[in-house]
Parts: structure tokens; sequence; C-alpha cells
């Protein structure tokens, strides 16, 4: 047996010792956060109209350098980016039955944040190169319903916003951005999820920034931005004391986000940037450690734009190397790889909408009077996103782990061999 032959069939496995896990947490976190707990004032949050109704020190100073950080006039802290979402859809003025167009390659909580409100989801295709939403599908699934886009940035890539900010105006569309893999990254010159009329990045435990749970929404529009605040924390009990006439989607929750976490993610945000460039330094070395493998596509980063790499996303030319994907996925875990994942979504194809049941048992809402046409969530709607979940995409979990130097090399060298022992494979 020679050190060439795969670990697949006996050989000696390339990664021994298992990566370590991402942990950004450092000593100014574990001082601040025990601040906060010898205060004695965990969260500050009253659901009335009071000088409390916006939380307490740490909320709003975590707050105010977010707006600073990302260049923005507001920010609002939740609880978990999919609190954001859903007081995002909300805030925008969506009504029942309105459709919202979304991409199927995303965390479910982006198609179901629109639900929440009895709106309907319909999916546009991605694009191949960036699993964005594809501009050109968006506007081919537009319909005199459609209200309003919610763009995902997957994997830490922008979706095109300028051309899906023309659609909007074209169309009198709102779009919210789904940057929660995306922060820290741009577009352009500005920072991926502020170029919407409302963005929302994730802070839950694998994302740059880590404080457990929790999520952060950028806008730069008063109305949007009240509304926002007033859906986090129990919107119909404070209208009347703030004096707010608007009562559409004013159901509020508590989607707030405690001391502690917001003390913990100040600390967090004056890191990111190099959170950020320590990912963009280990997929760039993984990218040329890969250059020239055939059959296999590395990340492409779009002009102008920067990448977070939360996912380090691959496709296999499954044609060109003659093995199914879920071999070769076989052959490289033998080889140590961990954090490999060789599908990622198609939300459409979930029973809820496969059913079309969500709210009871009676198909509610699209078999209701509020659903104004037939919404069709069949397979063969997004070909692209189909394709890539059921052949061809291979995804490595970089927000799992610290990389240093000598680990991607270890997983250039596994990705080498396994590539050397394809003709053993087939």
């Amino acid at each position: 047996m020679t050190t060439n032959s795969l670990a697949l069939f006996g050989g000696p496995r390339t990664i021994t010792t298992p990566f370590k896990r991402y942990n950004p947490i450092g000593a100014e976190e574990v001082e601040a956060a025990k601040a906060v707990i010898e205060s004695g004032v965990l969260s500050q949050f009253i659901g009335v109209w009071s000088p409390d109704f916006y939380g307490g020190p740490k909320v709003q100073e975590f707050e105010r350098q977010c707006e600073a950080y990302f260049g923005v006039k507001h920010a609002v802290t939740v609880n978990s980016a999919t609190s954001g979402l859903i007081a995002a859809v909300g805030a925008i003025g969506i009504e029942p039955g309105d459709e919202v167009i979304v991409s199927p390659w995303t965390m479910c909580a982006s198609a179901t944040a629109i639900l929440h409100w009895n709106a309907i989801p319909v999916f546009a295709d991605i694009e191949p190169a960036t699993f964005n939403l594809d501009p050109k599908s968006v506007e081919a699934n537009i319909t005199p319903h459609t209200r309003a886009i919610m763009a995902v940035d997957i994997f830490g890539h922008s979706a095109d916003m300028d051309a899906l900010m023309a659609i909007a105006a074209k169309h009198g569309l709102k779009v919210i951005s789904d940057a929660a893999q995306a922060p820290g990254v741009f577009y352009k010159d500005k920072y991926a999820g502020t170029l919407a009329h409302v963005g929302s990045y994730s802070l839950n435990y694998h994302k740059h920034i880590h404080t457990g749970e929790g999520g952060i929404l950028v806008t730069d529009d008063d109305g949007i931005c009240e509304r926002l605040q007033l859906i986090r924390n129990h919107a119909e009990a404070v209208v009347g004391g703030k004096g707010v006439a608007g009562l559409a989607n004013m159901m509020g929750y508590n989607f707030r986000l405690g001391e502690i976490e917001c003390a913990i993610g100040i600390e967090q945000l004056k890191k990111l940037k190099m959170f950020v460039a320590s990912r963009q330094h280990a997929a760039e070395r993984f990218s040329a450690g890969l250059k020239g493998l055939e059959g296999l596509r590395t990340p492409i980063v779009e002009p102008a734009c920067t990448h977070a790499y939360y996912v380090y996303p691959m496709v296999l030319d499954i044609a060109k190397i003659g093995i199914p994907r879920a071999r070769i996925v076989e052959a490289l875990q033998a080889e140590g790889v961990t954090g490999l994942g060789s599908s990622y979504a198609n939300l459409h194809l979930l029973p809820m909408y496969q059913q079309k049941i969500a709210y009871g048992s009676k198909g509610f809402p699209w078999t209701s009077d509020i659903c104004r046409r037939e919404v069709s969530y069949q397979r063969g709607i997004c070909p692209v996103a189909e394709e890539l979940n059921d052949r061809s995409y291979l995804g490595f979990a970089m927000c799992m782990h610290e990389l240093t130097d000598e680990d991607v090399d270890l997983m250039v060298s596994a990705f080498r061999k396994v590539w050397s022992n394809l003709a053993a494979l087939r």
C-alpha cells in the first residue's frame, strides 16, 4: 500500500487531527459580559412607550456602533436574524396575499418570514456563478401581486444589487437584503446588506460576529426603522402611547436582544475586519492550491465585490469527472476532510410548499381568498438551483473552523490525492 493510496481503500489519512473549532470569543468579550452581569442589568426593555422601549445602554451602544460601522442611518438589534426577517417583512408593509420573490437556495427562514405575514413566497432561480438570485428570473416571476424581493447574499457574496434595485424601482417594489452570512463584505463601495430598503445580519454561533444568538437590521428609512422597533417590542401595546397612527402589521413580539449579547457584539464588531480577512486569506490559499483540478470549479467573486466565505462553495463537473458527487465526498471524508456539504437547499421542494400546508391543515394561505392566483412550487421551476443541489454542488463549511495555513495545505493535499486517484474511484 503506497502513501498515495486513498484512505477509502485502506491507505493513510491525509488529515489525522480535527481542525480547531471556530471560536472568536476572547478576553475582551469575557470582560464585557462580566461587567454586564455584575451590573445586574441583563435587559432593560419595557414593552410600553417609555424611555426603556429602546432597551438598555449596551443595546443602544451596539446599535449606534453598527450604524457608524456599516454607514447607515439606523441599526436595530433583534434576538435572531430569523426574527429580523419577520420584522422586516412586516415593516415594509406587506399585506396578506402579497407576493414576495425569494431565492430557493437559502436557509428556510428567508421564505418562512414571508409566510409569517400570510404573504406568498415566489421562488426565482439563482445564478450559477454566485448562487444568488438571478435578476432575469426575478423579472420573469413578477406579477401584478408582487410587492417585494428578498435578496439573499448566500455564503458571503452579495447578490447583484444594482440589477435587483433597478427591477424594484421599475415595478415599485421594496427589497430586503438577507445578508446573514455576509457582514463586512462589499458590493462595490458599500457594505453588503446596506443597499436595500432594509438589510439583516446574523450573530449566531458560527457567524463572523458571534453573540450566541442575535441579529442586526439596518435601514436608512426612518419609517421602516420605527416599524422594526415596534414589531421587535410589543407594537400593539406601544402604538397608543407613542402616537403611531398607522396600525398595519403592528402586531409585536419579544424579538429583543439582551445586554450581555450586545456587550459581546460591541467587542466582536471591532474584530470583524480581522475575522473576514482571515477567511479570505484561507479561501485564497485554498483556491490557489486547488487550481488546475479537472472538473472542479472554485468560488467566483464578481468584480468590485468581496466574499466573506461563510461557506467555500465549489461546483463539480460530473460529466468531466465521470464519478458521482457522493463518491467524491466519501473519498474526501475518508481523507479526514470534515465540514463538507453535498447539497444546500431547494426550499420550493420542502413538504410545506409541495403540499401547500402551513397554517392549520386546510392549505392556508394558498387555498384562501387572499391568495390571488395558483403559485407553482413544482420541480423544474428553479433548474439551476435544482441541478446544483441534486448533482454538482460541493461546499466546505469554513465557518466551523479556525484554519491555519497548515490546515488549508492539508485540505489541498487531500483534494489532490483524491483527484489523482479518480481512475481508482471510477
